[in-house]
């Protein structure tokens, strides 16, 4: 029965480490590319911040020992659209993640960590490719696991369980409330996470719903 996994993997030993520990504020999200192949997993990356954030992105990839070449393909203000070419030692590591014909679905970065939203065609799959990654030495934290019938029958209206969680909390606490019961500092606490990363989730739960509503518009016609 096909799993849908949620990892984590620090960036220390996947990619962009040198980029995210010298620039403030950034926000990475790959394209969604919905391919095994680990030559075409990564190949568009996302990057996102302030104005002075993103002057800084083409230097610190030039100098991340992770990146063989990136080419600036979209610059729309405050996201950037990267096609990245990787050193072989990401490329092993998404091999990792891809050799049971696993399918990454997300992949984006919260604070120091790049986490990944992986289906595999089978729970087993799962646990081999895990013991597989442990036993290269790659830190692998699995954070949640379900079926991939649970996830078509609940919807998350494009959301990772992280964000709908953090939507959900958010709302109960009181943040969207005007004026507002808890601000930013305090909601991070509550969820055991860093201010920028919860920065980064809500933006990327709200881009999500945005996109949702979008598409759903389109469907249904004027």
């Amino acid at each position: 029965m096909s799993t849908i996994a949620e990892l984590a993997v620090p960036a220390a030993e996947f990619a962009l480490r040198h980029t995210l520990e010298t620039t403030d504020g950034l926000d990475v999200e790959i394209e969604r590319v919905v391919a095994y192949d680990p030559d075409s997993v990564m190949p568009y990356v996302w990057f996102a911040g302030d104005e002075s954030t993103l002057s800084a992105v083409d230097d610190a990839l030039e100098s991340d020992p992770s990146v063989e070449t990136a080419d600036l393909l979209t610059d729309i203000g405050d996201e950037r659209l990267y096609r990245m070419n990787w050193i072989d030692d990401v490329t092993v590591m998404l091999h990792l993640l891809t050799e049971e014909q696993a399918t990454v679905l997300e992949a984006t970065v919260e604070g120091t960590q790049w986490r990944f939203r992986v289906l595999f065609p089978a729970r087993d799959s799962l646990s081999r490719t895990y013991d597989f990654a442990t036993g290269q030495g790659l830190t692998v934290d699995i954070r949640r696991i379900h079926r991939l019938e649970e996830e078509q029958r609940h919807g998350r209206y494009g959301l990772t369980d992280a964000q709908y969680e953090t939507l959900v909390t958010a709302l109960e606490q009181g943040y969207y409330r005007i004026p507002r019961e808890m601000d930013m500092e305090t909601l991070s606490d509550e969820l055991g996470i860093s201010h920028q990363a919860l920065s980064e989730r809500l933006r990327r739960a709200h881009r999500a719903l945005v996109e949702e509503a979008v598409e759903a518009g389109d469907r249904n016609g004027p």
